[in-house]
C-alpha cells in the first residue's frame, strides 16, 4: 500500500514537472513570437517614418515647379502641398518618438490611425483626378499604418 502511494506521488510529481516544462516551452515560443512581432512593428514604423520624412521634405523644401515635374497635382494645390507636408512630418514623429522615448507610446497608435486617414484621403483625391495608378504607394502606406495600429494597440 505504501509503495502504491509512493508510486502515485511520483507520477503526480512527474506530471507537475512535465506541466512546468511544457509551460517553459510555450513561454519561450510566445516570447520569440512577441520579439519577432516587435521587430516587425519597429521595421514598419521606421520605413513609414522615413518615407513620410522624405515626402515632407520634398513638399516643404522643393519649389512648386520642381514638385510639379514629379507630382503634377502639386502645381494646382500649393496650400494642400504644404498642409500634407506638415501632416507627413508630424505623423513621422508620432510614429517613432513616443515609443522610442517611452513617453505616451499610445500616440504611436494615434499617429498610425492619422496616417491611415491621410492615405485614404490621398487615394480618394487621386481617384477623383483620374490618377488611380498613383495610389499604390498610398495603399502600401495605409497597410503599414493598419499593421502598426493593430500591433501597438495594447501599449499604454
Amino acid at each position: 500500500m505504501d509503495s502504491a502511494i509512493q508510486a502515485g506521488s511520483n507520477i503526480i510529481w512527474l506530471a507537475n514537472v512535465d506541466i512546468f516544462a511544457t509551460n517553459d516551452i510555450d513561454m519561450t515560443s510566445e516570447q520569440k513570437q512577441s520579439t519577432l512581432l516587435n521587430v516587425a512593428l519597429w521595421a514598419a514604423q521606421i520605413v513609414l517614418a522615413i518615407s513620410l520624412i522624405w515626402a515632407a521634405s520634398m513638399k516643404l523644401i522643393q519649389s512648386v515647379d520642381q514638385l510639379a515635374v514629379m507630382w503634377p497635382w502639386t502645381a494646382e494645390h500649393t496650400t494642400l502641398v504644404k498642409l500634407t507636408g506638415i501632416l507627413d512630418l508630424l505623423a513621422s514623429v508620432g510614429l517613432v518618438l513616443p515609443m522610442l522615448l517611452r513617453v505616451r507610446p499610445r500616440i504611436t497608435v494615434y499617429a498610425a490611425c492619422g496616417i491611415l486617414v491621410l492615405m485614404v484621403a490621398a487615394s480618394l483625391f487621386h481617384i477623383a483626378r483620374g490618377e488611380i495608378s498613383q495610389i499604390g504607394i498610398n495603399v502600401f502606406f495605409a497597410l503599414l499604418a493598419i499593421f502598426i495600429a493593430w500591433g501597438r494597440q495594447g501599449v499604454e
